[in-house]
């Protein structure tokens, strides 16, 4: 795992020294990404420079050391990331080939040959794994920028003034002399709607993200880039509606059990220690049981633990291990342990991010490295395979809405807010609390939300995933402020409404969300993280099998149960989902209430001119008395003016 940086055009290649000094002090940004060397190539007459920060995983040797150029002398390439299938890609280059020579077993040396013979996208088509590679061709002077089919690995680009920058994060290309610091006021109502900044967008203006599973190709000739999809979960999703697998459960349970062992044996591969990181959920602990069954040795897992027993899952993670005979470790974490932590977030997410379950991912990131370099993951087993919340009960709940005129539905949303949630509370609250339901009011508001506006199922599910409530009355002008969460052209054409919802939560929420939140805690301590469930073997098996493999018995993620329970006893496993959570609410009524007003209210850090900060406080007023739980919304915010005071206030 490693991180990359670049710059083609512009004047900077006017003298040597100015190429040396930016691709230094771009890489030198993000040196935790690859704190084992640094590496630099640049022509000036082409007017093109690579630079690289190296993690060694695979050929701890000067074999692997990047930018590395090709046999041929015609490519030079770096690449962050992991090809789990690299030596099958070498067996079939030796089969054309008997007389090759390798200089070494680095995944990187095997892209750049199987480049030279096969071509670029059909060598993007052959690799399993995570990357995001730049690609200068010295022959026809075109620059490729690829990433890999899920978004694992992070690649941003853009122009600034007459140079394209591009890089794995934001933090190092703003060290480049030409970049001009510019917000993006959409990317702003992004961060508000769904706590994360939605591709193709990013905080700076001119900015983009590298879409998964695209590939851009820039020439001196023509500088706006040719944009190129080598693979589609869309159209794999709509090829497999009508040809799913006619599959009894025992064979389609064989088989993925099969598929997902050796993507797991797979991944590893590596020349330095490996292990887990096990929450006790579903997808974690099957990956550390199939991962406990190919393995020689007790596998190495981690968890951490909360004092709050709402929030702690770690007692679960370590029946878990017990029972799989893992080599486990659970540190139990303190409200004061997150709290240092929470100034290192705008730090450690370039770019506004508020997700809060990035708190405790990158603990137990911190606490995996003290043991190993690489370790697996469970992430995206609830997108291929039924795991939200939401893909059982959405359908359920449209099932009768739908069946109200709209102005009826209108009516009885628009009652909802004509009493405030402390009168709901009054209303309902004791009735309702002895069932386990608390804030009654906050849920209605929320719920009507949500609702409002849905017109069809499509709408419905916007309204899951988008927060609406307060966008209007925060921002100071919102037609700067908004933009669609996915174009309505991208849409899958799917006559499953769940279907639906998993290909769009698999291109929105997992790269721009899941995704960013894992490399960013990962990399932040060196440490590489691998998720067995995005093979994209593993996808395009998941995708042909029918829905009631994957939901049943209003449970999502059926067939991953049942393999597991081949492992793992029933009653260890099932419980209620719980999410990777913080007690937010209360933290900000208690020990973050000091950092959190200042950040919301302190002069300093409104330059911008982005929020009204006069409803921001009648919402902040409204948290600390207990009224309302508002820590998501405010949140959001916070993570932005956290942001902005590293970037424009801390200089």
């Amino acid at each position: 795992m490693c991180g990359l940086a670049g710059f083609f055009q512009g004047q900077v290649f006017d003298t040597e020294n100015m190429v040396q000094d930016n691709l230094k002090r771009m890489t030198d940004a993000i040196r935790y990404r690859g704190p084992d060397s640094e590496g630099f190539w640049y022509n000036n007459m082409d007017k093109i420079a690579l630079g690289h920060r190296r993690l060694a995983i695979q050929d701890l040797t000067e074999a692997g050391h990047q930018p590395m150029m090709s046999d041929c002398d015609r490519y030079i390439m770096v690449f962050n990331g992991e090809i789990y299938n690299h030596y099958e890609i070498r067996n079939d280059i030796e089969k054309l080939y008997s007389d090759i020579v390798w200089n070494g077993h680095s995944d990187t040396e095997t892209i750049l040959k199987s480049i030279q013979i096969f071509g670029f996208e059909e060598t993007l088509k052959k690799l399993v794994g995570m990357f995001a590679i730049a690609l200068w061709d010295q022959q026809v002077k075109v620059l490729y920028l690829a990433r890999d089919r899920f978004g694992e690995k992070p690649l941003y680009y853009g122009w600034q003034n007459d140079t394209l920058l591009f890089g794995s994060e934001l933090k190092s290309l703003i060290q480049h002399c030409s970049f001009e610091k510019i917000i993006e006021k959409k990317a702003v109502g992004s961060l508000l709607k769904h706590s994360y900044i939605a591709a193709p967008y990013t905080i700076w203006k001119q900015m983009f993200k590298v879409k998964p599973a695209h590939y851009l190709i820039f020439s001196q000739k023509f500088l706006q880039p040719e944009e190129i999809c080598y693979w589609s979960l869309k159209n794999l999703a709509e090829q497999s509606e009508n040809n799913k697998l006619e599959i009894s459960d025992s064979d389609a349970i064989d088989e993925l059990e099969t598929i997902l062992t050796h993507s797991i044996k797979n991944q590893l591969i590596s020349d330095v220690p490996l292990g887990a990181l096990l929450s006790g959920g579903i997808d974690s602990s099957l990956v550390v049981a199939l991962m406990q069954k190919v393995s020689k040795h007790p596998v190495k897992t981690f968890s951490i633990g909360f004092e709050d027993p709402k929030f702690d899952e770690s007692t679960h993670a370590e029946a878990v291990a017990t029972h799989l005979g893992t080599e486990h470790t659970t540190l139990i974490m303190k409200p004061e342990d997150l709290l240092k932590l929470v100034p290192e977030i705008a730090e450690i997410y370039d770019e506004p991010f508020a997700d809060s379950s990035q708190l405790p991912t990158t603990l137990v990131s911190r606490l995996a490295k003290q043991h190993v370099t690489v370790a697996l993951s469970g992430d995206a087993g609830d997108e291929l395979f039924g795991g939200y919340n939401r893909y059982f009960l959405a359908p359920k709940v449209w099932s009768v809405y739908r069946l109200f005129p709209s102005s009826i539905r209108k009516f009885l949303l628009s009652a909802v807010f004509l009493l405030k949630p402390a009168a709901w509370d009054s209303m309902f609250g004791g009735f309702l609390k002895k069932r386990g339901i608390v804030h009654v009011g906050d849920k209605l508001y929320k719920l009507a939300q949500r609702f409002s506006g849905a017109e069809s199922f499509n709408d419905l599910y916007l309204g899951l995933v988008t927060e609406k409530s307060y966008l209007k009355r925060l921002l100071k002008n919102t037609n700067e402020f908004s933009y669609p969460l996915v174009n309505i052209k991208e849409w899958p054409k799917l006559q499953s409404d769940v279907e639906r919802m998993m290909v769009l939560d698999t291109l929105t929420y997992l790269p721009d969300d899941i995704l960013v939140k894992i490399d960013r805690a990962a990399m932040s301590t060196s440490l590489e993280l691998r998720a067995p469930f995005l093979s994209h073997h593993v996808c395009e098996y998941a995708w042909k099998l029918p829905l009631e493999k994957k939901i049943r018995n209003g449970k999502g993620k059926w067939i991953l149960r049942e393999i597991l329970y081949r492992y793992v006893p029933s009653e260890i496993i099932d419980r209620p989902k719980q999410g990777f959570g913080i007690p937010l609410d209360d933290w900000l009524r208690g020990p973050l209430r000091s950092w959190a007003e200042e950040l919301l209210f302190s002069s300093k850090f409104h330059d911008h001119d982005i929020f009204e900060i006069e409803d921001i406080k009648i919402l902040w007023e409204e948290h600390l008395s207990g009224k309302r739980q508002l820590g998501s919304t405010l949140w959001n915010i916070l993570m932005f003016q956290a942001w902005y005071k590293v970037n424009f206030c801390e200089h």
